[in-house]
This record gives structure tokens, sequence and C-alpha cells, in this order.
């Protein structure tokens, strides 16, 4: 769950409908929007009749009838109309509007008794993705929704949404999202975190119960939603929903005070971002630096790969906005449910397979760029570069390397970059956890992040709502993996952060501190909220009661460490 609270109208996605732009357009820009519809439907019509007329006469009858078929289904004036019908009623732009009424369609044709009319829905899909594909070769660049235009807050509703759909909707500033799948730390709850917009997760089957235009209640902090309120209902959310606005609101005279213990121990908060424009929210968050910029959202929701110097200026950007804090970016952890466009998983268990570091590795000529734009832009500030997915000194050693081979390069182009660059790894396999001591003498940092380590020692997907109840951050075998880690970077003198979902979690804030840590790696929303538990607690005397807890078999009581 992401706490907070949202109203607002359903708008029930499905996959298709994920993939496309969405958009509010204006009242006067409906009949136009209505022709670029007939534009792309004429367009895909003739390319059907083209492919048609250029059947070579040995072409299977099937496929000639296909053709037909679907150059009836274009013909048919009622897939236009009620396309149009949804853009006039709702303001939807055509792709929207169009990928709305395909999901509509496909639902009727599911439910047909006869064999042979439900297999006509992939049809109807087919020629919808046709124009789809004409629609997006020629969509403009119209204004994203906003407070302005739009009279009601829309609540996304999906079965899931993966990481790079995430990325397609950002702009949209949607009130909500609320997934059938999903955990506590899924992707979905990360990015929906980052873009302060309260979303609740695994709820098994909302997207059946729900329909479009529903009113709905989201309640991040509970975990509740409630479909088609009474007035009465309505009203006591809108105050919570005020009030929760208002307790934000007073915790901003936090900003600018310093993260220092009751017994003057000065704590780090670094942010969390996905994207280069985040850092500017870390900025004003208050933020120490940045703890981790997961790059591989670079790479995802588009058709290419970003070149080095795309990737230089993004990374180059964040550096400057922080202003000489420390920014640490995170190399490629793609693989399990962080895909590139076009990119299909076959690994029987993804999560477990070629991903992160293992995947730079196996593709040299990707890593070498990311590697590159990196070093180019530390001439502009501080920067730590963070391996994910470590689990033996050889990727150390073969990261090591390949960064070596990246400043030869540059030094061959004569391009400059600094020569004090501190190289770190995520701790998120248990294997490193419990081997620790060669990994903290050899780098220069630490970075333990918890979501990756909760499901590893627990043996639970941290994406599957099935077994979110098993995924306990608490649990001893985690914290004593935590506190393993803390202790040998206290012993080297290196530093060690947390950067997963606990660390930006007020409520384990003083356990964490109670176990030694003195870095704290969140999401810019979450900073102020922490920053408070900070400054109330007393480091010292939660080390006591901590390190007590920690030979318990139960998990610790967070109430007790607050008395």
């Amino acid at each position: 769950m992401v706490k907070g609270f949202a109203i607002g109208r359903a708008v029930v996605m499905g996959a298709a409908t994920l993939e496309v732009a969405h958009y509010r357009i204006q009242p006067e820009d409906v009949q136009a929007e209505c022709q670029r519809l007939q534009t792309a439907v004429a367009a895909a019509a003739e390319e059907l009749h083209n492919m048609a007329s250029g059947l070579p006469a040995d072409a299977p009858r099937e496929l000639a009838a296909l053709l037909t078929v679907h150059g009836m289904l274009l013909a048919d004036p009622m897939l236009q109309q009620q396309t149009c019908d949804l853009i006039a009623e709702r303001q939807y732009n055509a792709e929207w509007a169009l990928a709305t009424q395909g999901q509509i369609l496909g639902e009727q044709f599911a439910a047909m008794e006869d064999e042979y009319l439900r297999e006509r829905g992939a049809d109807v899909r087919q020629v919808i993705e046709r124009v789809l594909r004409m629609l997006s070769g020629s969509t403009a660049l119209l204004p994203l929704l906003d407070g302005d235009h739009a009279d009601e807050s829309l609540i996304v509703v999906a079965r899931d949404i993966s990481p790079a759909d995430m990325l397609r909707l950002r702009g949209a500033r949607f009130g909500a999202f609320l997934t059938d799948l999903g955990g506590p730390t899924s992707h979905t709850a990360i990015v929906a975190r980052s873009m302060n917009v309260p979303a609740v997760v695994g709820l098994g089957h909302v997207r059946s119960l729900v329909r479009d235009g529903d009113m709905l209640i989201a309640d991040g902090s509970t975990g509740a939603v409630l479909i088609n309120p009474s007035a009465k209902v309505l009203d006591e959310y809108h105050r919570r929903q005020q009030a929760y606005a208002d307790e934000r609101a007073a915790l901003t005279v936090l900003r600018d005070a310093q993260a220092i213990t009751l017994d003057g121990i000065s704590i780090r908060l670094e942010a969390n971002i996905e994207l280069p424009e985040e850092a500017a929210v870390a900025m004003s968050a208050g933020a120490d630096g940045i703890g981790l910029f997961r790059s591989e959202f670079l790479f995802m929701g588009r058709p290419d790969l970003p070149g080095e110097e795309e990737q230089y200026q993004a990374y180059a950007s964040v550096v400057r906005t922080m202003q000489g804090r420390p920014v640490t970016i995170r190399t490629l952890d793609l693989g399990a449910d962080k895909t590139l466009d076009g990119e299909v998983t076959v690994a029987t268990n993804p999560a477990l397979g070629l991903r992160a570091i293992r995947y730079c590795l196996a593709n040299p000529e990707l890593f070498s760029t990311q590697l590159r734009a990196l070093l180019r832009a530390s001439q502009h500030g501080p920067v730590r570069i963070l391996i994910p997915m470590i689990s033996h000194m050889h990727e150390v050693l073969a990261t090591r390397q390949a960064i070596a081979a990246a400043r030869a390069e540059l030094d061959a182009r004569g391009q400059t970059y600094s020569d004090k660059i501190e190289l770190g790894a995520m701790v998120e396999i248990p294997a490193i956890a419990i081997a620790i001591e060669p990994f903290v003498a050899d780098l220069d940092f630490l970075s333990i992040g918890t979501n990756d380590l909760i499901q590893y020692t627990l043996a639970i997907d941290r994406g599957d709502n099935d077994v979110a109840d098993l995924y306990d951050p608490l649990h001893p075998a985690v914290l004593r993996l935590i506190a393993n880690t803390i202790n040998a970077g206290e012993r080297a003198g290196k530093p060690v952060s947390v950067c997963g979902e606990m660390a930006g979690d007020a409520r384990v804030t003083r356990m964490l501190l109670g176990l030694g840590l003195k870095e704290f790696s969140m999401h810019p929303q979450q900073l102020l909220d922490v920053k408070k538990e900070v400054r109330l607690a007393h480091t010292n005397a939660l080390r006591v009661k901590v390190a007590s807890a920690l030979n318990r078999a139960e998990p610790i009581d967070l109430a007790a460490l607050a008395a």
C-alpha cells in the first residue's frame, strides 16, 4: 500500500489500454479527435486492402478470408461511433477511447456461448491494435490531464501494472492505482510512491468488481477501497483527505532541520529516484543526496536503447541539480519484471536468473556504454557507482575491470571524468550478507536493498499477493542479516545505507537506528516522516533494546522501541 487518500472515477484498464497514451482533451477538440480516429481507421482499411490485393496466388485461402473479416470489422460504423461517444462523453484522447472500446468488445465476445463467435474476439483485438498503430504514427504531443481541465480525479484499476506501464502513466497524474496483483514492495507500489500517488495492490479481484466510471474511494493507509459510496461516506473521506493533507503540510517545518538524534548522532537521509527530473523533488525535500538512482527506468517503456550521450546528459543533470551532494547511481537492474521493450523473459524463475549485474556482464557493450556515461557525469559532482545483485567476489572484480576499460576508452577520446568515484554493492542476496567481510574490505560502501533481501531470505515472491502476508521485514533472520552488514561496515570504517522500502517506513526507523544504521535512502515524500522519528530517538538506548530483541525467535516489538 502507498499512503494517502484518493476520491475519483474508475478507469478500468486491460493490458492494451495501458500501452497507449492517456490524456484528456478539451470539449472544443472532440470533433477534431474523432476526425483523427476516422483518418486512422481509413489508413488501416487501406493497408488491409493493399495486403489483400498483393497476396500471391498460392497464398492460403484462410488468409484472404481473414483479411476480409478484418476489413468488415473496420467498416462497421459502430466501432467508430462508440469510440467517438467515449471521446465526447469522457474527453478521452482517441487512443485511450479506442483501447477502452476494444476492452469492452473483448469482454462481450469472451462471454458468448458460441465458440466461433468467442474466437472472433481475437480478430477485434487485432483490428484495434492495427488502428492504434496508425494513430501512434500521427499523434502529436498534446496537453496531459491536469487539475485545471479535469472535473474529477481518475483512479486506475488494473489486474497488474508493469514498471514500464507505470512510466507511461506517470505524466497523466492519476489520483490512485488499484491492482489485483502485487505486494507492498512490488514495483507498482514503489513507482506509485515515487509519484506521490496512493496505491492499493494485491486486492485479488477488484478489476472484476469495478466498472468504468464508478465512483471510488481509495484509502492507501488501510488498504480499503469503497465502490460507489454514499454521500455521507464521501463527505467523511473528504474530511480525512483534508486532514491528511494538513498533516503533510505541518511536516514541512522539518525540511531544513538537521536529522540528529536526542543523543547527538547525525543521520544522513538521502532520496531514491527513478528519473532525472525527480532530483529537483529530492532537493526540495531537503535530501542529503541521492542514495539510489534506479537507472533502468531510463531504458524502459521505449523502443530503443539510450545511447552514451543521452545517458550522460541524464546522469549529469541529476549531479548538477544536487549541487555537490553525493549521487549514487545503480547500474542497470534489468530482469525479473523489469525488461526492455520487446525483450521476453524465458527463465524458469526470472528473479533468480540473468538479471542486474549478471545481465550487464553478459551484455558488455550495453554495460560499457553506461559506465562511460557514469564516468563522464562525475566531472559535475560526486558520483558513486552501485552494483546490484552481487553474490560473488569475481563479479566485483569483473566490474572493476569493466570500469577500467571504460576509463581507458574515455582517456583515448580525451574526455574528462573524476578520479574519485566510489564503488559499492547492493546487499540484497543473503550470501553476501552472511559472508560480508571480503566485500566490505574491497568496496567503498554498501547499500542494503531490503526488498530483495527479504524476498530471497524468506523465499517469498515480493510481487505475489498470495504470500504477501508472509513477507515480514521484521523476521529475525532478516534483521540479523541487516545487523551483520551494518556491524561489518562499522568495523571496517565503511558506510552502510538501507535503500529498500524499509528505509522510508517511519514505523521501523527506530528499529533501524537501534541496529546502528546511520544512512537511510527513501522516496523524497518519506523524508520528513523519517526525520521526525530520528529527532525523537535516543540511539544508544535503542541499540541496547534492539540487541536484546535480536536474540529472540519472534519479530521485534516496534511499540516497545517507542516507549
